[in-house]
């Protein structure tokens, strides 16, 4: 019998747990008791992780670039504050599934049409999608709030036992981890899955895998749907945790902002985007107030070392260090 190729042997490894994998984890655990008043920061950056890992499953291994996952985020969030503004529904783990069914659903809805197109034609069709959410939301002001969107929502305990801090924030902390984790795993063992697969050969080369018979658009799809609705969860936490929503969770801003996080982390990686958005969050928050009206300065001069520089983002300037490490 022959031996089996040693790229052969780590392509079949890949999907088993390595222990490094359980660091960011424990690091989420411990901060939970380590910076006690610094848990509303610690649940933006969960929050922002999960929507950069939603992202990360078009982008990063299905090589679809959009402009406009913003819109489904805000979707998300929007679900689960009309329906607890005006249908009383304020349980939050069931508002969790019917955001990420309303924005899995706009997303399959959208994606059947926007990846009919490729390039410019896909980032601009995308971009219109949000821009039509987010004109939507403030036209419909009777349900959506418009301009002021929907502040002060309360929900139940999660639970029925773990009341929303609005004070220490130490519920919606541990909320949106449990949240993250939960995407998390869903993630990965699609990523690693046949299906995972086929969407990394759609991204690495569209032609041959339209030559060996695989669907390709519906398969793009799917994995449209599912990222739209992974980042509907991400904004239906987002509005559990603060109470509030309105149009900024639909902008360019967050759209753009979610896209230099996996540039800076890496994309078609997990783990590149609790990376980036670690960085991202933690730069903008320390610029911001030391130069609260030039801080975006720091950021950019940040984003063009890492594109310069660091190819894939951090993740893969730490892979080609361990490298050339190992070679040596």
């Amino acid at each position: 019998m022959s031996t089996p190729l040693p790229a052969a042997i780590a392509l079949a490894r890949r999907h088993r747990l390595q222990w490094w994998e359980a660091l960011p984890w424990a690091a989420g655990i411990a901060a939970f008791f380590l910076f006690p008043n610094y848990l509303a920061f610690g649940t933006q950056v969960l929050v922002t992780i999960l929507f950069a890992l939603s992202l990360d499953l078009v982008l990063g291994y299905a090589g679809i670039v959009t402009l406009g996952h913003a819109a489904f985020f805000g979707a998300g969030g929007y679900t689960v504050g009309m329906l607890a503004m005006h249908w009383g529904w304020t349980e939050p783990l069931s508002g969790l599934a019917a955001a990420a069914l309303v924005a899995g659903a706009i997303g399959l809805l959208s994606g059947w049409v926007v990846l009919r197109t490729h390039g410019l034609t896909l980032l601009m069709l995308t971009l219109c999608t949000m821009a039509l959410l987010e004109q939507a939301a403030n036209m419909f002001s009777a349900w959506t709030g418009g301009f002021d969107g929907m502040p002060g929502l309360a929900f139940k305990p999660i639970l029925g036992q773990f009341e929303f801090d609005v004070l220490y924030f130490r519920s919606q902390y541990l909320y949106a981890l449990a949240a993250l984790f939960t995407c998390f795993v869903v993630v990965r063992v699609l990523v690693y899955s046949p299906f995972g697969r086929s969407l990394t050969g759609i991204r690495e080369n569209l032609l041959r895998m339209h030559a060996v018979g695989a669907p390709v658009r519906a398969r793009q799809v799917l994995a449209y749907a599912i990222s739209a609705a992974l980042a509907g969860v991400a904004g239906a936490v987002f509005v559990h945790a603060t109470g509030y929503i309105n149009l900024a969770v639909l902008g360019l801003e967050r759209s753009a902002g979610v896209l230099i996080i996996l540039i800076l982390g890496g994309h078609g990686r997990l783990y590149g985007a609790f990376v980036g958005a670690m960085v991202y969050m933690v730069l903008e928050h320390t610029l911001s107030k030391a130069y609260p009206t030039a801080w975006q300065l720091g950021l950019g001069v940040t984003l063009m070392l890492v594109a310069l520089y660091a190819r894939n983002g951090i993740l893969g300037l730490g892979e080609r260090l361990v490298h050339r490490w190992r070679v040596r």
